[in-house]
C-alpha cells in the first residue's frame, strides 16, 4: 500500500481516514477538495485540475481522498489500493451535518483556504442519492480491477478494525 485511493459518499470520513492512514504509514496525503476548491468555492478549470490530479498521480506514494468523477478512472489506474467507503445514507447525512455544526464559519482543513463549512439542499440531495445512484457504478468498477487491492467498507467499525490491525 503505497497509493490509495479513498473514495465514498460527502461525509463517511474519506478524510478523516485518510489521515489517520497517512499517519499510520508515514504517506504524505492529498485532500482533493483542498486542491479543487479556491476561495469562495470558485472551481478549477477543468484542464487545470486534470494537470493537478496528473501531477499528483505520478508521486511515488500518496493517499488521494475525494470523489470528482473526472479523475477517477485515471486515479483508480494508478493506485495500487482502493477503499470504498460505502456507507448508510443516514451514516453520511449524519456526517455531514455534524461536520457541518462542528466547522460553522470556518474552513475544516481538509479543504481549499476561504471556502467556509457550508450545507445545500443539492450536496444533501447527492448523498442522499449516492448509495442508490453512485455506489452500483463503483462496485461494478472495483470489480473488474485486477492487481489491485479493493477494501469495500460498509461501515465505519469495518475500517476502524482495518486500521487497528495495520
Amino acid at each position: 500500500m503505497r497509493r490509495i485511493l479513498i473514495i465514498g459518499a460527502g461525509g463517511a470520513g474519506k478524510s478523516t481516514l485518510a489521515g489517520t492512514l497517512g499517519q499510520k504509514l508515514g504517506i504524505p496525503v492529498y485532500h482533493l477538495d483542498s486542491l479543487f476548491w479556491k476561495p469562495n468555492w470558485t472551481p478549477l478549470p477543468r484542464e487545470q485540475w486534470k494537470i493537478t490530479v496528473q501531477k499528483l498521480l505520478k508521486k511515488e506514494e500518496w493517499i488521494l481522498d475525494g470523489n470528482f468523477g473526472s479523475t477517477l478512472d485515471m486515479r483508480i489506474e494508478a493506485a495500487d489500493t482502493i477503499i470504498f467507503l460505502d456507507y448508510s445514507s443516514v451514516r453520511c447525512l449524519y456526517g455531514v451535518v455534524k461536520r457541518r455544526i462542528q466547522y460553522h464559519g470556518k474552513t475544516r482543513p481538509d479543504m481549499g483556504k476561504g471556502c467556509p463549512e457550508k450545507l445545500d439542499w443539492e450536496f444533501l440531495k447527492w448523498i442522499a442519492g449516492y448509495k442508490k445512484n453512485k455506489s452500483p457504478e463503483i462496485i461494478s468498477k472495483l470489480s473488474k480491477l485486477e492487481n489491485k487491492q479493493v477494501l469495500h467498507f460498509h461501515t465505519p467499525a469495518e475500517a476502524y478494525e482495518f486500521l487497528k490491525e495495520l
